[in-house]
């Protein structure tokens, strides 16, 4: 039986692709032969982040998280990201001699130079050597892949995404009252979203935005013909997927995209620039359309029928996504 710990600064109430990701292998973990411990902020005490209140940063001490992790005995750890929890957990890992993978989900220093004067070239080479320091580093796309090694990082695997197809499917009924066609985005309200660059856009109909943020009082304002609705999840969220034609994705920066895949399994077309995430998930598939000119990819998309979309998103699994995260783990023990 494998004994695998997750740490992990991203966890509930936190709504992103992290924490979806890490629980669906959690429930998928006993069917590949695993048991898995998190990790989590719960054990700590906490502050926010700076620029970015909503999130709250762990003040993990890294005695403390060695002696978790001795108490708890784990076979493989696997560090989720590169906050203070992860890095006192490479740390102690590390003090142990123990093995650790790692997995890049987020742009941090894309996101950094976005609020501060940081450099992207000095925060990159601190992200690489937290990653190069462990086993192997998981990213979801081939896209991803390339830059990374171009940018010097070692051992990288692959760990793709899934969606759940029976929650998010296309409905009969359409929930929200607004002119139709609509135009839906789903994610966090914050800079580097760009979604200025969706808002913007002279486009038929309605565009509609779920999701929180820093951003979203100075957008509200700023744009009052769009719809805010706040953080959805569960059926909430899904029904409002249901109810839309065209889901636009603005992001320069996101690694993969997990709403991408849930906007396709409820039947919408993709909108988006042609970069890392949506090229790899959308590529050649005719379900979405990726231009340079986001107008005229969100009109073109509303041609795609809803039924492709869909045939295309339930290729998606997080049963394949588990058996790729765990098959990692298990090469890199059987290689060392």
């Amino acid at each position: 039986m494998m004994r695998l710990l997750i740490a992990t600064d991203a966890w509930r109430p936190q709504i992103n692709g992290v924490v979806r990701s890490l629980e669906y292998m959690a429930a998928e973990a006993p069917g590949f032969g695993a048991e898995v411990t998190f990790l989590t902020p719960e054990r700590f005490r906490s502050c926010p982040m700076p620029t970015y209140p909503e999130i709250r940063l762990s003040l993990a001490v890294p005695g403390v998280v060695s002696r978790f992790i001795e108490a708890t005995g784990p076979t493989h750890v696997h560090i989720a990201t590169e906050g203070p929890i992860g890095l006192a957990t490479r740390w102690a890992c590390r003090q142990q001699g123990r093995a650790f993978t790692t997995s890049y989900h987020t742009r941090f220093p894309e996101y950094l130079s976005a609020r501060l004067p940081i450099p992207e070239a000095w925060s990159y080479s601190a992200i690489r050597r937290f990653h190069n320091g462990g086993r192997a580093v998981m990213v979801s796309t081939p896209s991803l892949e390339r830059e990374l090694l171009s940018r010097g990082f070692r051992n990288i695997r692959r760990w793709t995404r899934g969606v759940d197809t029976q929650l998010f499917r296309p409905r009969g009924e359409r929930i929200l009252d607004v002119g139709a066609p609509v135009f839906l985005y789903v994610g966090r309200v914050a800079v580097e979203k760009n979604l200025e660059s969706f808002l913007c856009l002279d486009l038929p109909g309605t565009k509609v935005i779920v999701g929180d943020g820093p951003a979203r009082t100075e957008l509200e304002r700023k744009y009052p013909q769009t719809r805010f609705l706040g953080a959805l999840a569960g059926e909430d969220l899904a029904r409002v997927y249901a109810s839309s034609d065209v889901f636009v994705f603005p992001s320069l920066t996101d690694t993969f995209g997990i709403v991408l895949l849930e906007a396709l399994a409820s039947g919408l077309p993709i909108a988006a620039y042609p970069v890392t995430g949506p090229l790899d998930v959308v590529g050649a598939s005719g379900c979405g359309v990726l231009k340079d000119d986001l107008r005229e990819a969100a009109l073109a998309a509303l041609e795609i029928p809803k039924d492709r979309c869909r045939s295309y998103g339930e290729t998606f699994t997080w049963r394949e996504s588990a058996r790729q995260f765990f098959s990692n783990i298990e090469a890199v023990h059987t290689a060392a």
